[in-house]
Order: C-alpha cells, then structure tokens, then sequence
C-alpha cells in the first residue's frame, strides 16, 4: 500500500499536469488523482499564492513562479530521495553492528 502524498507533492502533482499543457479541471482532477473538493481547494490556494492562473477557455495555467516551484520542487524531491536512501543505508549498518555487538551468533561470534 502506498503512502499518503504531502501537501507540497500534491501541489507539485497538480502544477505538474497544468506545466504539460493548459489543462482543465477534469483532465487535473484525474492525472492528479485528487477528489472534485480538494482539487477545487489546492486550485483556490495555488491560484491565490499565483503559482497559477486562469486563462481562456476554462483553462489553467502555469506562472512563471508556478514554473519556479516545480524546478525547486525537482530538486528538493531528488536530495530527498538520496537523503531517505541514505538513512536505510545507516539503518542497515546500525542493525549490523547491533547483531555484531550483542549476538553471539553475529559476526565475530564467540
């Protein structure tokens, strides 16, 4: 089962399919994977903060700060990841050095 998304990855979702091509809120809704009401009440806040706009025919699109966002975004999600791979790297040394140091049958032994 999967986790649950941050509000910044939800954000990043919805600027994300908007970036492609200006998009409606079905076509969000859907490759964003969010409910008609939370995806009214992202819009909302990220229209107010002006990382996107409204534009003709019904159509959402980026700002140039929209833009900004999602490379910041890109980068945060990278050194994050490589941050997370890390931490399980130092998880499975601190559970070798537990087997080490207190079980007879760890390495080193009796």
């Amino acid at each position: 089962m999967g986790r649950y998304r941050s509000r910044l990855e939800i954000a990043a979702d919805i600027l994300s399919v908007v970036s492609g091509n200006d998009a409606g809120k079905t076509r969000i809704m859907s490759q964003a994977r969010l409910s008609w009401d939370l995806l009214n009440r992202y819009l909302s806040e990220l229209m107010e903060v002006g990382l996107v706009s409204f534009g003709s025919s019904d159509r959402y699109v980026l700002t140039p700060r929209g833009r900004r966002f999602l490379d910041r975004f890109g980068e945060y999600s990278r050194r994050r990841e490589r941050v997370e791979r890390e931490l399980r790297d130092v998880g499975r040394e601190r559970t070798r050095l537990e087997s080490f140091c207190f079980n007879a049958e760890g390495e080193g032994g009796r």
